[in-house]
């Protein structure tokens, strides 16, 4: 009695290959780069805005000046009136252009806000190769805006 051959795969075979392949990913993901997509950088760009806004309105609510650290060597921001930051991935291109004095004081690589709203000024660019936004801090009115950017300048 010759029964003719079975083709196709049984379910254990299915879920032994499933598992090979799930254990191999969990193996080599890890090790392939994971870069800032546009949407990430625009979320860091934004919440860079709102940390500096947020600074701007505690130096008004508080009636006294706040100083946001701009740290591009750690590439961190750090607020100057609460515990809030924003950590700069490495692959992000992180530059700051900010006053070397501020109200006749060193700067220190921050951005100050003063009682009134108004500012010494400053402007934080986070770039990649294809996208770029800078985010300024108008010194007379204290303003933040967010402008796009070349990132190949």
């Amino acid at each position: 009695m010759n029964r003719p051959s079975e083709h196709g795969f049984t379910l254990l075979e299915m879920v032994c290959v499933l598992a090979l392949i799930a254990m191999m990913a969990a193996v080599l993901l890890p090790v392939f780069p994971r870069h800032t997509t546009r949407s990430r950088l625009q979320g860091y760009v934004l919440q860079t805005a709102a940390l500096l806004k947020e600074d701007r309105n505690a130096a008004i609510r508080r009636g006294t000046g706040v100083a946001t650290l701009v740290d591009t060597g750690g590439r961190v921001i750090r607020s100057g009136a609460g515990a809030d930051m924003v950590r700069i991935p490495d692959d992000v291109r992180f530059e700051a252009l900010l006053p070397r004095t501020c109200n006749q004081r060193e700067a220190l690589s921050t951005i100050r806000f003063f009682a009134s709203g108004m500012s010494c000024g400053g402007a934080v660019a986070l770039m990649r190769e294809d996208a770029g936004y800078e985010i300024r801090v108008n010194w007379l009115t204290g303003r933040i805006e967010i402008v796009s950017r070349n990132a190949a300048n």
